[in-house]
């Protein structure tokens, strides 16, 4: 054999042992974390490019999510008596806010209006009396006369935005964003993940999720409706294609007093924990943060005029009811072209 030969050979080696050594398909890279006192979980698809892009590294990415949800947490929790939306509650009238909670705080309002009051901010008075918010208190049951005077403080009809201002017709009025807050934390972690050019994605912030393209193979992001009983059952697999999903329900959060089951979710025109029969909502929406806001809103409703309210305004619904045995499942048209067949 000629040296000529050996060179051949050995440089076609060479060029095999690099070619094995790169990365020539597209990797899931997984983040986890906690935040809004509960935990989040992110998957994306890096391509074999933006494997080799520092600023595309697992550390980096992290990074920047974990500052982008503590930017949310100061902003929104009630939790923090320094965030934005505490010291507004701190406030007698009106105080300027960021940009983020304009969008918030009047997505909120949007709401409410169209549910004519089932979904309401302000009623966390409401929730703190009942023992779901910040202040802890007991698990018991409050008086009538209690809960008459807490009604007295809320009301979103009272919360009202004027250019960068959010602004109160009662000094006491007391803002609650945890059931929209947490979907648009989804958003604003999906929105960044796309500024840096990661389309293929799946956010997960305490069971709120935004879903964006497809795993590795063109597979789709495996997501699930979850049955509402004790454990991990899968009620129904769904397609959810490029949205935000959203579950509100009333079986995890909750607390027993003579026998009796008090649910976290306040009706704000009672002062008290819901009592029908719907057990879970999931909503599909392009925002989640929307989703989110939704599921809250219809799970306050009720199976009826919840389903009717869904219809009214074209949402993808299904919801879960309580039946004598097990669960009756209910649909919008919206929500069917999301349904994996079994």
């Amino acid at each position: 054999m000629n040296k000529f030969t050996i060179k051949w050979l050995a440089l076609i080696g060479l060029t095999f042992f690099i070619a094995a050594c790169s990365k020539t398909e597209s990797e899931i890279v997984e983040i986890q974390g906690k935040t809004m006192g509960t935990y989040y979980q992110i998957k994306y698809v890096l391509d074999p490019t933006q494997q080799k892009n520092e600023s595309l590294s697992t550390q980096a990415i992290k990074v920047q999510i974990d500052e982008k949800l503590e930017l949310v947490n100061d902003l929104m929790s009630t939790y923090r008596p320094n965030s934005e939306l505490s010291r507004f509650n701190q406030t007698d009238n009106s105080m300027p806010v960021s940009d983020a909670m304009i969008h918030v705080v009047k997505s909120a309002l949007t709401i409410f209006e169209q549910s004519n009051g089932a979904y309401d901010v302000t009623v966390g008075p409401l929730v703190n009396l009942w023992g779901f918010g910040p202040d802890k208190h007991p698990d018991k049951v409050p008086t009538q006369a209690v809960i008459d005077e807490k009604m007295q403080l809320v009301g979103s009809q009272y919360l009202s935005i004027e250019g960068n201002k959010l602004v109160k017709s009662i000094p006491t009025l007391y803002v609650d964003l945890s059931s929209i807050a947490k979907g648009y934390g989804v958003d604003f972690i999906a929105e960044y993940l796309q500024s840096m050019g990661i389309e293929n994605y799946l956010v997960d912030i305490g069971g709120e999720l935004r879903v964006h393209g497809r795993k590795p193979e063109s597979k789709n992001w495996a997501v699930a409706i979850e049955r509402p009983v004790a454990g991990q059952n899968v009620q129904r697999v769904i397609n959810v294609g490029n949205n935000g999903i959203a579950t509100s329900g009333d079986y995890r959060n909750y607390f027993e007093s003579d026998g009796i089951r008090y649910s976290h979710t306040i009706d704000p025109k009672t002062g008290k924990p819901i009592t029908h029969k719907l057990a879970s909502v999931t909503v599909i929406n392009e925002s989640a943060m929307l989703a989110d806001g939704y599921a809250t809103a219809i799970t306050v409703l009720g199976p009826d005029a919840g389903f009717e309210f869904a219809n009214k305004h074209h949402l993808a619904v299904y919801l879960l009811v309580k039946q004598a045995e097990g669960f009756k499942a209910i649909y919008t048209p919206e929500f069917k072209p999301y349904l994996v067949e079994d």
